[in-house]
């Protein structure tokens, strides 16, 4: 029975090898070699030297004021797409929830944007938003909201807002997919005896079912969070983080760094990301969980 057991434990352990090898090389060994890095002067253009520097490397990037604009700019993109992509996504989710002829068609039709890449949906939007031969600029001349062409991706008053327009497009299909999964998990028996003691519409969607799946809101906009931050793809596909700078989010300033050949402080803004992530996620939850509790 013994031979038996140990046999069966190198086995699963053979098993689980090549994903835990694959896993440490590929993710937690990049992790590490970055957080190395940081404190390192590493220029991709100059191997022959690369020695510790302690702080240095942080120094320079918050000495920047591109990284400070980018940090603005971040919280605008995060707080704006943030907001629309909830409520948008939110309504779809009541609606989709309903039965009616051709549901299953609309919920393909609204869930399709999410399983296309960012990069992808960027340039797509910012051929839509082309100064010269957009869609955008063509509907908003036929229907005379404007007399001539905009240059919105060229423009830097319309730039961000722009980019935030195509992230909200692409991020209301998240929260519309999760809500309306979180929607399913309420008891019919809940509204049910709502409806018997005269509860209204309203005062059901208020009592019944918010706070039923107020967790699972509260999970879900941390996530999104999180990868709104952590999504440069749409913005450098549509922008590159100009004009001047006016569409930068902290994490397009660290590709610029790696383009830069500037890896060390690449490694610095990685770790200040991190950071800022790491503060707000143990904040967050921590009002969540003072709120739940009250």
């Amino acid at each position: 029975m013994r031979t038996f057991t140990v046999r069966r434990a190198r086995f699963i352990a053979l098993c689980l090898l090549p994903g835990v090898v694959f896993v440490v090389l590929f993710t937690y060994y990049p992790m590490v070699r970055g957080a190395v890095i940081a404190f390192q002067r590493y220029n991709l253009f100059d191997l022959t030297s690369t020695p510790f520097t302690g702080l240095e490397n942080f120094r320079a990037v918050l000495a920047e004021d591109r990284f400070w604009t980018a940090l603005r700019n971040t919280g605008t993109w995060v707080a704006v797409s943030l907001f629309f992509q909830f409520f948008l996504g939110f309504g779809l989710a009541l609606l989709l929830r309903r039965h009616f002829r051709g549901r299953g068609l609309y919920q393909a039709w609204v869930f399709f944007p999410w399983a296309m890449s960012g990069f992808l949906i960027g340039l797509l939007w910012r051929w839509m938003f082309n100064g010269q031969f957009g869609v955008v600029n063509d509907l908003l001349l036929k229907a005379g909201l404007i007399e001539e062409r905009i240059g919105f991706l060229a423009s830097p008053g319309w730039a961000m807002t722009s980019v935030i327009v195509a992230n909200i497009w692409y991020g209301v299909t998240f929260f519309a997919i999760m809500i309306m999964a979180a929607l399913q998990s309420v008891p019919g028996e809940l509204y049910e005896a709502a409806a018997v003691d005269g509860a209204s519409r309203l005062r059901r969607f208020w009592h019944v079912t918010l706070p039923h799946i107020r967790p699972t809101l509260a999970l879900i906009v941390l996530l999104r969070i999180i990868w709104i931050l952590n999504f440069p793809d749409l913005i450098y596909a549509m922008t590159g983080g100009g004009p001047a700078g006016s569409t930068d989010i902290i994490t397009t300033f660290l590709i610029q760094q790696v383009i830069g050949g500037d890896y060390g402080r690449a490694g610095a803004v990685g770790l200040l990301i991190l950071a800022l992530l790491l503060a707000f996620s143990i904040f967050y939850l921590n009002a969540t969980r003072f709120e739940k509790a009250r």
